[in-house]
């Protein structure tokens, strides 16, 4: 109940209390003092002497009630009120340290708690507006840059709407009413390829895309697209959406296919003709070009359509669905072998053939995989019942609705195969084409976008001496070597990372096994763990240092214990005709620097210090080291700016009284 009241309202009722006590007191000790003085004559002085304490120690203690909420209770809750206005009310003046005199140490206090947070708010504005600004200006270069893509871009939803689309879809797709944020894709594009690549990236979880071919909705225009899901941190949907980048290639591929087609013509012609030629030099010089032109010309029929990896597995399935949609049952007895084709063209291929078949009376259909060879694999459709008289018709007309300009000849034109009819035993017949099989999928990432907007305006100095340490661009790099003899060992491993603005740049590795031409000790094996089977086929020394030193160029070198890995790089630089002469920075002396030179400097110290963690898997290695020593390294640039080093030239200029440790290089 108290804790509703006021302050002063508190402080009045504890006085009072106090009076009221104090009288209370004063009138039991005069009752106790009469009763036993025993005298009645007494009794008027007993009562005088009363009234007069009570009126005393009511005047007393209302006059230090006085004082006290004057210059207590009242001096509280202005400083109460004055601290709640500069906590909410954005008030950020000081506090008027004046009230609060008697007080002591209380008022001071506010005033300082008050100074911090309005500083600290300030602060944090100025943080907030300055990330602001920076994210502000990224937007607007990411924005210029994707407006001039030259490619058509779309961020579609899970459910297949659109989020973002560039400047550029106008152009493609046509001042359509249909293209909006929020609007349908399907309004736009036909929808059968987009949503066959879509479901079959998501089942496998693909994190590459593919390439597919997509018709305008209305006007059947042929366009070629990349589809490439988009799974993004945080994101609430339970599908990821995907990126859609679109070119209008309708007319190249026409003209492709047409010339395609002329030069089949040509050459079928020619070779029919061969025959009915007179023997002489024209006859074999015509065979000898017809043999030498043919092989060449399968190659060119199958690069100029955009082709997709697909499974074999995958394509009897979107097969299978299909036909079962139209009441044509399809068995298909595949596997996991990757196809280099256009998955919807081939798909809506085999349906043609697959109908036309059945409605010739064909049953039992089923597709299964007849052969596979190094560079094919030849894809049979079966059933049960008469061979097809005249297959080749089923090829000429349009392919799809959306695909009118193209027809099942033109899809195995672009695929570089031929439809044959062949027994597939006993009453049963096949239609086979051989595909090509998927090249190996290229290593590293493939998606990455590696930027740094603040080098647009970085300004470093002609000297680098002058340069600040977090303006710079440095190459962490470490070696691991068959001994620690520079005259007589050799490197057998080399790696670095790129540290830029302060920050490392994750996909700029150099990561190299190196032959050093003579073998590794076990001795040094059982430290790196490099075999000799390991680098049996690496590049040569010269080779591994000559590219090291263009991945590096322009940068200023880090290592820890830079002299011995140096020592490895200086000693080759008259054969690969290159000198590493650019400044050369130590952690070892970064670390004495910091942490002065009775204290461990080992890069296992070290890291423990600023809480690095390198995976034990990767302790030992280049790489491993390389990243450790750039992460240490990245976090002791602020440091040693802290310490009134704020160039390149004052760190320097500081190795010289750590030399005792380790010499520096430059």
């Amino acid at each position: 109940m108290f804790t509703r009241l006021s302050l002063r309202l508190r402080v009045f009722l504890f006085f009072a209390l106090i009076a009221l006590g104090g009288s209370a007191l004063v009138v039991a000790g005069l009752v106790i003092g009469y009763l036993r003085l025993g005298e009645a004559h007494a009794l008027s002085a007993f009562i005088i002497s009363g009234l007069v304490a009570i009126l005393a120690i009511g005047g007393l203690t209302t006059w230090i009630w006085i004082l006290f909420d004057e210059h207590v209770a009242r001096p509280v809750e202005r400083l109460a009120a004055d601290l709640r206005a500069r906590a909410h009310a954005d008030v950020d003046q000081g506090i008027d340290q004046a009230i609060g005199r008697y007080l002591g140490d209380l008022a001071p206090a506010a005033n300082a708690v008050t100074t911090n947070l309005t500083e600290t708010r300030n602060a944090m504005a100025l943080a907030v507006g300055r990330e602001t600004a920076r994210l502000t200006t990224e937007k607007t270069r990411l924005e210029t840059l994707l407006a001039e893509v030259p490619d058509g871009v779309l961020f579609c939803t899970p459910a297949h709407t659109i989020a973002l689309y560039n400047g550029h879809c106008r152009d493609i797709l046509g001042t359509s009413e249909a293209l909006g944020l929020g609007r349908p894709v399907a309004g736009l594009l036909r929808m059968g390829p987009i949503r066959q690549a879509y479901d079959r990236l998501r089942a496998k979880g693909a994190e590459t895309g593919t390439d597919i071919l997509v018709t305008t909705r209305t006007d059947a225009r042929l366009l070629e697209a990349r589809l490439r899901l988009l799974r993004l941190e945080g994101q609430e949907t339970e599908g990821p959406g995907y990126v859609l980048t679109l070119r209008d290639v309708g007319a190249d591929l026409r003209l492709q296919a047409e010339r395609a087609h002329l030069l089949t013509e040509l050459l079928d012609g020619v070779t029919k003709a061969l025959p009915d030629l007179p023997e002489g030099a024209g006859k074999s010089a015509l065979a000898s070009l017809v043999a030498r032109i043919a092989p060449r010309k399968i190659a060119t029929d199958t690069s100029w359509w955009p082709m997709e990896r697909l499974a074999v597995v995958d394509l009897g399935a979107a097969l299978a669905v299909r036909l079962g949609g139209k009441d044509t049952p399809l068995a298909a007895d595949l596997d996991a072998t990757e196809l280099r084709c256009d998955g919807f063209a081939i798909t809506r291929l085999l349906e043609r053939l697959a109908l036309d078949w059945t409605r010739a009376g064909a049953t039992d259909l089923a597709l299964t995989l007849a052969a596979i060879t190094p560079e094919a694999a030849i894809l049979s459709l079966e059933a049960t019942g008469p061979a097809p008289a005249d297959p080749d018709s089923w090829l000429t007309r349009p392919l799809s609705p959306g695909l009118a300009g193209f027809t099942g000849a033109d899809v195995l034109l672009s695929h570089g195969t031929t439809l044959t009819v062949e027994p597939a035993g006993p009453g049963r017949h096949a239609l086979r084409l051989s595909l090509p099989l998927a090249t190996p999928r290229p290593a590293g990432p493939s998606r990455s976008v590696l930027y740094d907007f603040d080098l647009l305006n970085a300004d470093i100095p002609a000297d680098l001496a002058a340069a600040a340490l977090k303006s710079l661009s440095f190459v962490i790099f470490d070696t691991e070597t068959t001994g620690l003899n520079p005259q007589v060992d050799e490197i057998c491993q080399i790696a670095a990372v790129r540290v830029v603005n302060g920050k490392i740049v994750p996909g700029e590795r150099f990561d190299m096994l190196v032959n050093p031409g003579r073998r590794i000790p076990a001795a040094s094996t059982a430290v790196h763990h490099i075999t000799n089977e390991m680098v049996a086929g690496a590049a040569p020394v010269a080779e591994a240092l000559t590219r090291f030193h263009t991945f590096a160029a322009g940068s200023v070198l880090v290592a820890h214990n830079a002299p011995f890995d140096m020592s490895f790089l200086r000693r080759r630089e008259t054969e690969i005709g290159q000198r590493f002469d650019q400044p050369i920075l130590d952690t070892v002396l970064c670390s004495a620097i910091l942490y002065g030179q009775s204290a461990e400097h080992t890069l296992d110290a070290l890291c423990a210090r600023l809480h690095i963690q390198i995976p034990e898997a990767d302790r030992h290695t280049a790489i491993g080291d390389a990243i450790g020593t750039a992460e240490a390294f990245r976090k002791m640039i602020p440091m040693l700016e802290a310490a009134e080093l704020p160039n390149l030239g004052a760190l320097i200029r500081a190795f010289d009284r750590h030399s005792r440790l380790i010499e520096h290089l430059n």
